[in-house]
């Protein structure tokens, strides 16, 4: 349950000017390390589990889609992985095209899912004859957009400039003070030291009979930790039975959140410990909205 140190190779959600990459570099893990691209979110959980980089940082959730759905199942997967540090930023969207586009000409915009989920009034209203297509990130609808596969993108400023785009509306999403959260996932080794202001994240999975998921909230709410989230993705193979993904204000070593795992782990079917990290200061966004991001 690591604390990474000075990381060799970090892998991110790609290509270069992805929201995901422009959140990482606002952490410290990011000054000297090779930066490594990767092609989604479980691409970048892959290489962490297989080593070919010593960290992974990926989405996990967003104030207006909630929660990454590949990144919380890939996090229950094995070998494990543990979560040791989180950045939360704000977010802004341009609509972007090869120079010269007029808002007329569009007939195609590509986004990754969440840049669009985060977009739908915009393009509603001002695009409602385009055909709306989904990338693997913002970033590489950009990419893709400067190829001439498509006509508009939704991303990023940076990736504007990135990709030699021109921005044709500017601050397009639905809710401007959205942002999301990013967590940097490593494979098991030394927690990170407790600082008094941090987040422990743990999946678990109970038997289905009445009261089974009250009672795992039982054993949180009797020690006074505070459950800031808590989720339910299916357990793949396995009809109507789930994980159910929690985070709680607190840190493992400290005895209260330490009792109340073990006392999950004598409920529960299985219990995954996440790791215990740093809160991002506040929840709210650090550094300029023009670089922040949002989803991937």
């Amino acid at each position: 349950m690591t604390s990474p140190g000075p990381a060799q190779r970090i892998g991110f959600l790609g290509p270069h000017a992805t929201f995901t990459e422009q959140a990482l570099h606002t952490l410290p893990e990011a000054a000297d390390a090779e930066l490594v691209p990767c092609a989604g979110s479980p691409a970048v959980l892959a290489a962490v589990r297989v080593g070919t980089v010593d960290a992974g940082f990926v989405p996990i959730e967003n104030t207006v889609e909630g929660a990454v759905p590949a990144v919380l199942d890939g996090l229950v997967d094995d070998p494990p992985l543990v979560i040791v540090r989180e950045a939360v930023l704000a977010v802004r969207f341009d609509l972007m095209a090869r120079p010269g586009t007029r808002l007329t000409d569009i007939a195609t915009v590509a986004s990754h899912s969440h840049g669009i989920a985060q977009t739908r009034r915009f393009l509603a209203e001002h695009l409602p004859s385009a055909k709306v297509l989904l990338s693997t990130s913002t970033s590489e609808a950009a990419a893709q957009v400067a190829r001439g596969e498509f006509d508009a993108a939704v991303a990023s400023p940076l990736a504007a400039q990135q990709h030699g785009l021109e921005s044709i509306a500017a601050d397009v999403a639905d809710n401007p003070g959205a942002v999301t959260r990013f967590a940097l996932v490593t494979r098991p080794g030394q927690l990170p030291a407790p600082t008094g202001d941090d987040r422990t994240t743990l999946a678990a999975t109970t038997q289905n009979r009445p009261g089974s998921l009250l009672g795992l909230l039982t054993e949180l709410a009797v020690r006074g930790i505070d459950l800031t989230r808590i989720e339910s993705r299916p357990i793949k193979k396995r009809h109507a039975e789930y994980w159910f993904h929690l985070d709680c204000l607190g840190h493992v070593a400290e005895p209260a959140m330490g009792e109340a795992l073990a006392a999950l782990h004598r409920r529960c079917d299985v219990v995954r410990f996440l790791g215990s990290y740093p809160r991002a200061a506040n929840g709210r966004a650090s550094g300029e909205p023009s670089t922040a991001v949002v989803g991937p």
